[in-house]
């Protein structure tokens, strides 16, 4: 019985761990198959990781050649745009060069006002008779004068401050009824002005300050003037026109004259809108000196710029007086030398202009015009009427069109009458 119940507890003993055993295989087979799944899942996402980064990169890459395409595209743009707009700067500056030298129109000043004032006397106060411009005005007043009936007399303030201070303190005592400044720029001379204003004499001028029309303090009836500010557009289009829009610059200046940096000023801003101009340099010194600085400043540019330098500006054409002779001994022929653009329009820059040596224009005020007009506006004054408020328009001297206008006798006045307007104004 004992070993019945021995063998019973042995086979369940047996069964028991048989039983085990395949638990225990059932236990590993599924930690194994759980393992492999879990290897094959992770497998699965390092290859989707793996994927996902190359994608990512592949991304990246499309976005910068995107990106690339775009900006070389926005580049492409921007530079057709600049290029349009120099076109048309271009285009523009060849328009109203071609406008500047067209020859002069119809009288478009007054034709009406007082007629002349009687038994009137005046003082013609030059800067300096030395500079062709000034002179050429004293004459043309001088004949305006004769016209309308008045006295005349002509002082020089020879060309310093102390001379012109000088000249309109006698000028003053010698008690005018009227005065007129030629190319004096009047502030150094306010005191003076006001009191001529407080004695009773009128008081205008040639070419006196920076904006032309009536001047409240000191009292000035008019400063008969070419706008300053389109006199020098008008020289340096004529350069990106002349240039087709590829010019060496220098710019000639004088800082006495608050007139001459207006013009000067506008000239620079116009080369600098021109892409493919240069503005080399301004050089500024005195118009009263040109003959002793201008050679050695042209031998100096030469040796700074050489063939850069292709194209020069002045404020005024006495500046090529003295440059000619410099660039003639340098070797330097007319057909290589700079091509020099002047203000004014003295006898010599016709001259130089009209024989193709060392200048190729001026902007040219129309002296005697402007000298009738200085006349006609201290008769409204003694009148007690209003200014007239004529401001002439710009206009270029070329060798294409110097036989007109006044070109032959190396002057600009123009054919319009303007002599027969202002003498049925007076009367005359």
């Amino acid at each position: 019985m004992r070993s019945q119940d021995t063998h019973s507890a042995a086979g369940q003993c047996l069964v028991e761990r048989r039983s085990q055993a395949v638990d225990d295989g059932f236990l590993r087979h599924a930690i194994t198959t759980q393992s492999n799944q879990l290897n094959e899942r992770h497998g699965e996402e390092t290859k989707m990781s793996e994927l996902n980064r190359k994608g990512r990169i592949q991304m990246s890459k499309l976005r910068s050649a995107v990106a690339i395409l775009a900006g070389s595209a926005s580049i492409a743009l921007l530079t057709a745009n600049i290029a349009r707009a120099d076109d048309a700067f271009l285009q523009k500056a060849k328009e109203l060069t071609a406008i500047a030298t067209a020859p002069s129109g119809p009288w478009t000043g007054p034709t009406t006002g007082p007629k002349a004032v009687v038994g009137k006397s005046i003082i013609y106060l030059s800067n300096d008779q030395r500079v062709a411009s000034v002179s050429a005005v004293g004459k043309g007043v001088e004949e305006a004068a004769g016209a309308i009936g008045w006295k005349y007399r002509l002082i020089d303030g020879g060309g310093t401050t102390a001379g012109v201070s000088t000249a309109l303190s006698q000028a003053i005592a010698l008690k005018p009824d009227g005065i007129v400044l030629g190319g004096v720029d009047i502030a150094p001379y306010t005191d003076l002005l006001q009191q001529a204003a407080k004695e009773g004499i009128k008081v205008d001028g040639w070419h006196i300050g920076p904006v032309a029309g009536p001047i409240a303090d000191p009292p000035i009836v008019f400063n008969v003037n070419t706008a300053p500010p389109e006199v020098g557009k008008a020289s340096a289009l004529y350069v990106v026109a002349d240039s087709n829009g590829k010019a060496g610059v220098v710019i000639f200046t004088d800082s006495t004259y608050r007139m001459a940096i207006v013009k000067s000023d506008m000239m620079a801003s116009i080369i600098k809108q021109c892409s493919g101009c240069e503005l080399l340099d301004v050089v500024v010194t005195p118009l009263d000196d040109t003959q002793a600085r201008v050679p050695q400043l042209t031998t100096s540019l030469l040796a700074r710029f050489g063939k850069r330098w292709t194209y020069s500006m002045g404020i005024n054409d006495s500046y090529f007086d003295a440059m000619a002779p410099a660039l003639q001994a340098a070797g330097i022929s007319p057909e290589d030398a700079p091509k020099n653009i002047g203000n004014d329009g003295s006898p010599a820059a016709f001259q130089r202009i009209r024989t193709k040596q060392y200048q190729v224009a001026t902007a040219a005020d129309p002296l005697r015009q402007q000298a009738w007009q200085s006349v006609d506006e201290l008769n409204r004054a003694f009148a007690g009427q209003k200014d007239s408020g004529y401001t002439g328009v710009v206009h270029l001297f070329t060798a294409d069109n110097i036989e007109k206008d006044g070109g032959p006798d190396n002057i600009y006045d123009p054919q319009n009458g303007y002599i027969d307007a202002y003498k049925n104004i007076w009367g005359k």
